[in-house]
């Protein structure tokens, strides 16, 4: 048996009470939780990594098969549904950003009504605009995937 103050006493109390412990306790607590955080995280990953291996493959050729190459898409297996996310992420080269404005500067159009004064597109704009204005643009921007995530749904039973 020990004198330190557990986890399980800490969830006992409220700040105040937490705020006078020993200070050699607040350390070991800080240290405990410290190494669960690490110990969640390592979890959180190794079953990220393990849906992604379960399901990145079906969730690429279900995007294909709607012909895309990121978004959501749902998978069944058994009684859930999967949802696997592939997050769109474009980046925008600022140079070249600068010299496509001052393309549509030239031309007489306002910037303004295609990007934000911080000079970054929103995707959705960009894919709206007409294609002459979209070629201007194109060079200063990169595309890539954020990471996947899957949410598992439980199917109605009904």
């Amino acid at each position: 048996m020990t004198n330190r103050t557990t986890l399980a006493q800490l969830r006992e109390m409220d700040a105040a009470q937490a705020a006078r412990l020993p200070v050699d306790h607040l350390a070991l607590l800080l240290e405990e939780v410290g190494a669960l955080k690490a110990d969640a995280k390592y979890l959180a990953d190794l079953l990220h990594d393990s849906l992604h291996a379960r399901y990145g493959g079906p969730a690429a050729a279900a995007r294909r098969a709607e012909g895309k190459d990121t978004g959501r898409v749902r998978i069944a297996d058994d009684a859930f549904e999967v949802v696997a996310d592939l997050p769109k992420k474009a980046a925008w080269d600022q140079p070249k950003l600068a010299v496509a404005v001052a393309t549509i500067v030239a031309w007489g159009e306002d910037p303004a009504d295609y990007v934000t004064t911080e000079i970054r597109v929103p995707e959705s704009r960009f894919t709206a605009w007409p294609p002459r204005i979209r070629a201007v643009f194109e060079p200063a921007r990169t595309v890539a995937t954020g990471r996947p995530s899957y949410t598992l749904e439980q199917k109605d039973a009904a």
